[in-house]
């Protein structure tokens, strides 16, 4: 038997979705955004920044995990579930389809698809479309995004940008670091 939606009440569903239209128009990238998130029951750690107009996943906002420290560019898009890749009944109570560990940057317009984990400390560049999980302290780019360096640092709003970018070590051309997210490649 395929496994199916969980059902949503009517009305949650009503107040969830006139939180998220609140939350991506609304002032306070550190305040009133990240509180009305987490009303709708997205997990948020502290020191999150969340630009304007970011979707976060309308339906299972529970399903989303964003670590402390980190930094959404305005307008992007993170989506958890598609109807064809759901996790089985039994596991939904502490799902999580998409998990931004810390200290994570994703710049403006960037698309976070189903079942991806961004690990600590990476970068996903401007209008990426992340589709597969992301190593620790790699910066990616493109569609899909793929990996073109290794971060010595994070990139935080406190991290002198030349230091940063002198601790990029570019990979070499055509080199996969992409982990599953269970770890075993």
């Amino acid at each position: 038997m395929m496994n199916q939606l969980p059902e949503e009440s009517v009305l949650g569903g009503m107040i969830n979705r006139i939180l998220a239209v609140i939350a991506r128009f609304a002032p306070g990238i550190t305040t009133w955004r990240v509180r009305l998130h987490r009303w709708r029951g997205v997990r948020i750690g502290k020191g999150v920044h969340i630009g304007a107009d970011v979707l976060i996943e309308t339906g299972f906002p529970s399903w989303i995990s964003i670590g402390n420290n980190v930094q959404i560019g305005m307008r992007s898009t993170i989506i958890a579930h598609y109807h064809g890749l759901l996790p089985k009944q039994e596991d939904l109570r502490n799902y999580v389809s998409v998990r931004i560990e810390d200290e994570v940057s994703i710049g403006a317009g960037v698309i976070i698809l189903p079942n991806v984990t961004i690990g600590y400390g990476s970068v996903v560049t401007a209008g990426s479309v992340v589709s597969s999980s992301i190593p620790p302290l790699t910066l990616v780019q493109g569609n899909p995004a793929r990996p073109i360096a290794r971060c010595g640092i994070p990139l935080s709003f406190t991290t002198p940008l030349k230091e940063f970018y002198r601790k990029l070590k570019p990979l070499p051309a055509g080199n996969s670091t992409f982990v599953s997210r269970s770890g075993d490649g």
